[in-house]
């Protein structure tokens, strides 16, 4: 039987025989006590390579996000994130259910947001309303196609929280993939945010894993939200080791994916069944769409490449999601292209022979 092509997400992976190897041989020890000395590695490491002074590690990202806001807001605090953030679109119901806090939307454009958008959101407390306490960032920005933001847009908004009286807080779940696509460090694109997290289960290849990276005093902040929100962990040395294998080897291999995802967006593109600009494909996400009025059902059309072994996310509205990975080569991505785009057409024809 050919093995499935999955596009669905970078979650996806397969840990490698390194990190296998490594996590069977970890050495641990109880982490609620600080003790397991490969957690201690992975945070000292990550801190290291985002810049700041420490780090984290947490279960998942979204645990990373709902702590790094709390430690950031009180109850009743706003915090301004963009109308397509993956901590609004995904993740609100967590940090109002837990924490109380509140978040305000600006419209995000391709990702990024407008500082004046921004500034005019900001409000202080007078007694009649919400204090703005925080301003949330993302890089890569998922529902905004992987788009990698600059280092210099993020220093504009970071400048204006702070002048503002806000922290900024950085969802950097891919930002290996923005450093990579950019050109530069992690550490340069998260150097004004007062926090920042990252997954090693994305695009690095582990399976499990993140962290929240951030000044001394903020990561005791997070160290007691996390036990509190159930993320303390004993022998998480386990995990650790694949999370280091990843953090170590991963960033190097990131380009592979982008290479592929650019591959993956010029085939669809070339084939005129679909809507697509490969030149707004940066990283590894390739977000497209049917054209306005094609009689296809997109629920049916995912499901055929499905059985046709090619598995994609359907983000609704005629819109999809593909991702590239390292468990996906470009052979791969050359047959999964291929499948959809003899898919569409047979079904397009069949649609309006009907």
């Amino acid at each position: 039987m050919t093995r499935a092509i999955d596009l669905r997400s970078d979650t996806l992976t397969k840990p490698s025989a390194k990190m296998r190897e490594a996590m069977a041989h970890a050495e641990v020890g109880d982490d609620v006590y600080r003790e397991d000395p490969t957690v201690r590695a992975l945070e000292r490491e990550t801190a290291d390579a985002l810049g700041k002074e420490e780090a984290l590690f947490v279960p998942s990202g979204s645990m990373g996000n709902l702590i790094s806001v709390l430690a950031h807001c009180g109850r009743g605090d706003e915090a301004i994130v963009g109308d397509e953030a993956h901590l609004f679109y995904f993740e609100s119901p967590s940090v109002a259910a837990f924490g109380g806090v509140q978040l305000r939307t600006v419209p995000n454009h391709a990702g990024e947001l407008d500082t004046a958008d921004v500034d005019r959101a900001i409000r202080t407390s007078d007694g009649s309303g919400s204090r703005t306490a925080l301003l949330c960032l993302e890089n890569t920005h998922n529902r905004g196609g992987g788009h990698a933001i600059s280092a210099a847009h993020t220093d504009a908004l970071t400048r204006l929280a702070h002048e503002r009286g806000l922290n900024v807080h950085l969802d950097g779940a891919r930002l290996f993939n923005a450093a990579v696509a950019l050109a530069t460090s992690a550490a340069a694109l998260a150097a004004g945010a007062d926090s920042v997290g990252v997954c090693f289960s994305k695009g690095l290849g582990a399976p499990v894993g993140s962290a929240v990276a951030g000044s001394s005093a903020f990561i005791e902040r997070a160290r007691r939200l996390r036990r509190l929100a159930g993320g303390g962990m004993r022998q998480a040395g386990v995990i650790a080791a694949a999370a280091l294998v990843a953090l170590r080897d991963g960033p190097k291999r990131l380009h592979e994916d982008h290479a592929n995802a650019k591959l993956l967006a010029r085939a669809l593109a070339q084939s005129g069944e679909f809507q697509i600009d490969p030149a707004t494909v940066m990283t590894n996400i390739v977000m497209f769409s049917l054209p306005p009025g094609t009689p296809i059902d997109p629920a049916s059309l995912a499901h055929a490449w499905r059985e046709h072994g090619v598995l994609v996310h359907s983000i609704g509205r005629g819109r999809f999601r593909a991702v590239t990975h390292l468990d996906v080569s470009a052979a791969d991505v050359e047959r999964a292209a291929a499948i959809m785009v003899g898919v569409a057409s047979k079904q397009r024809k069949q649609a309006v022979l009907a």
